[in-house]
């Protein structure tokens, strides 16, 4: 019997003026026009005694969530990888990565 490996993906959106960070086993196109489904986020297990309070805030605002759904516009960039880090949350100050200007537009199917 052969055991399939979970694919992961690091998922870099902007929110708030901050670039978050985070680790999931699904992600794929909304049926909502102008979404990423975000789905299975990683939380890293707390066996050691310190504790990073960026995974905290992100666990305590993310931890319950079935689903998120992320603007296309707000997304930086998707990656699988072979296996998930720290979900993070960073400053966009001094960031190299810049936001496209404006709104997107989504074509209508007419």
């Amino acid at each position: 019997m052969s055991k399939t490996k979970k694919s992961t993906f690091r998922i870099q959106f902007h929110n708030n003026n901050k670039i978050y960070e985070l680790y999931a086993h699904q992600v794929s196109q909304s049926q909502m026009a102008g979404f990423i489904e975000v789905g299975e986020i990683i939380f890293g297990e707390h066996s050691k005694l310190l504790i990073d309070p960026a995974e905290e805030k992100l666990k305590h605002e993310f931890g319950n969530v079935k689903n998120t759904y992320i603007p296309h516009f707000a997304v930086i960039r998707i990656d699988e990888v072979d296996r998930s880090g720290k979900n993070r949350i960073l400053d966009n100050d001094g960031s190299t990565v810049t936001s496209f200007p404006g709104q997107a537009t989504i074509p209508q199917n007419t």
